[in-house]
């Protein structure tokens, strides 16, 4: 059986990102002063963040240039990436289904988060910005960042979330390799993190705690600004590579998308696949394709959170988002998917979920890990943790269009590689019945 991917020139790489604000139906609502409730201004993310970074995130423009030296990043990184068909994977469930998957696996760390690390890490640089802090969950982010910073002449400083520091050693290493220097969270080198050990020393942490002690990280740092990996609109905007390369690709093979599934923690890497495709609904071309958010069933933010302002770390440090959210003071469960455990969800996405144009869906551990062991030995590929939540509603249709016998085409994001989260797999294995 032949592998089909769908390739793209490097000259084909997109040259601008796409923002998808412009395009919503109902303008997204502004981020609030927590002690006004007013609107917050650029001034008030100037101590976080670069201008240029400022600028995109509340940017009206469709479209927003691309600089070459990002460009060349991303060709570093194995952009564009490919469009493969999980042929094998079809065969074994015997669906009548086309199945495809973006590979987003293919950059150095393994992930989708690179596309705004490097983004992140050049604007900070050429703004004089001498060092980086920011959270991590699973990582992923933290190793992206690492590599940027390194990339672009950066010290970095990561806070990992403690279930996962302990659960997937080899991400620390892999940050330290790059440079960066990892602190568990909480930790007792912020006051927050102090304030949290002191209530429960055996604290598994959060991203929204590791937030906080990022920021406080930054605001306490000269010449720091503060680099975050999700939920953010600028950080959506720059994983829009994703889907705008995956545009091209449906349209150089004639597909039409049934469905479009990816994870979702804070947001992003669905925002990157799905965002192009979904603006260009929202601007009245037609389609019919469904777009479903999984996310786990032990942090449902989109399924059973509420809809409404709240803070995006746990120290109550950030403005107001209006988001999906379980309430930032949520602490998830030591769940194995890391870049999955945030109490909230990205504002655009909240708000395409409100309108109906989004769908969420919400899954379990267990099922995942099993769709994540059935895609490995199909398609030879171990897929991370959080993409496993993806896979698992990419076999549930394909299922279902060969219970009804109908020709379905299902695209979803392989966001990364579980190579580095094998303790992860190891768990699930070692529950499973023996084979005789």
């Amino acid at each position: 059986m032949k592998t089909e991917k769908i390739l793209l020139d490097p000259e084909e790489l997109p040259k601008r990102w796409y923002n998808l604000v412009p395009d919503l139906r109902v303008p997204l609502p502004p981020p609030l002063n927590p002690s006004t409730r007013s609107p917050i201004g650029p001034e008030d993310l100037s101590r976080l963040f670069p201008k240029e970074l400022i600028r995109q995130e509340v940017s009206m423009d469709r479209y927003i240039d691309i600089p070459e030296e990002v460009r060349e990043a991303y060709m570093l990184l194995n952009r564009p990436t490919p469009l493969q068909r999980a042929n094998h994977l079809e065969s074994y469930l015997k669906t009548p289904a086309r199945i495809y998957f973006k590979r987003e696996d293919l950059s150095p760390t393994g992930s989708h988060k690179p596309n705004t690390a490097f983004a992140q890490a050049y604007y900070n640089a050429r703004e004089g910005v001498e060092q980086l802090a920011t959270e991590t969950g699973a990582g992923q982010w933290g190793s992206a960042l690492a590599l940027a910073s390194a990339y672009f002449g950066l010290d970095c400083k990561v806070f990992m979330v403690r279930a996962s520091y302990d659960q997937k050693p080899y991400r620390k290493h892999v940050m330290n390799l790059f440079g960066a220097d990892v602190t568990p969270s909480p930790s007792t080198i912020t006051g927050y993190g102090q304030s949290v050990l002191a209530e429960r020393p055996d604290h598994p942490g959060s991203l929204g705690i590791a937030i906080s002690e990022a920021i406080e990280y930054t605001v306490g740092h000269t010449n720091t600004k503060y680099a975050l990996g999700s939920v953010l609109n600028h950080v959506m905007v720059h994983q829009s590579v994703i889907g705008q390369e995956l545009v091209q690709q449906l349209a150089q093979a004639d597909l039409a998308p049934d469905y479009m599934i990816g994870c979702v923690g804070g947001g992003s890497n669905f925002a990157g696949f799905a965002y192009p495709m979904i603006g260009a609904r929202l601007s009245g071309q037609a389609g019919s394709t469904e777009f479903l958010a999984v996310e786990p069933t032990l942090v449902p933010s989109m399924t059973e959170g509420e809809y409404d302002y709240d803070f995006g770390d746990t120290a109550q440090m950030t403005p107001l988002l209006k988001m999906y959210t379980l309430g930032s003071s949520f602490v998830p469960p030591p769940i194995h998917a890391g870049g999955l455990r945030y109490h909230g969800c990205a504002p655009t996405l909240s708000a395409l979920v409100d309108a109906g144009t989004v769908r969420p869906m919400a899954v379990g551990q267990d099922e995942c890990f099993e769709a994540g062991r059935l895609f490995a030995r199909t398609e030879g590929i171990i897929p991370a943790p959080e993409s496993t939540h993806a896979i698992k509603v990419a076999i549930d249709l394909a299922l279902e269009a060969k219970r009804t016998e109908t020709e379905k085409t299902i695209v979803f994001n392989l966001s990364g590689h579980g190579l580095l989260d094998l303790a992860g797999y190891a768990s699930f294995l070692e529950g499973l019945p023996k084979a005789s």
